[in-house]
């Protein structure tokens, strides 16, 4: 039996896209489920889909990083304000 997985392929890309300016872990891990399921398959849909999951993962990356940037900065600066925390 021939399993199709492009019509999820491309819904999986759309969503990791979305998930990614959202929550970025899950926009990446669906991102690649998503690109996995595109590969089997070589019709014009799953062509998109590969693009729009390959989109959703870099967009993750992207905004994962900045988010453990941004949390590492504030959590230094919280740090250094409170009053009598003792810094090794």
């Amino acid at each position: 039996m021939k399993e199709n997985f492009e019509t999820a392929s491309y819904v999986l890309g759309i969503i990791s896209i979305v998930l990614a300016f959202f929550t970025p872990l899950a926009g990446l891990i669906l991102g690649i489920i998503g690109l996995r399921l595109s590969k089997r398959q070589k019709s014009e849909l799953s062509k998109k889909a590969k693009r729009y999951n390959t989109l959703g993962i870099i967009l993750s990356l992207i905004f994962f990083i900045i988010t453990i940037i941004i949390t590492i900065y504030l959590t230094k600066q919280g740090i250094n304000n409170l009053p009598n925390f003792p810094i090794a």
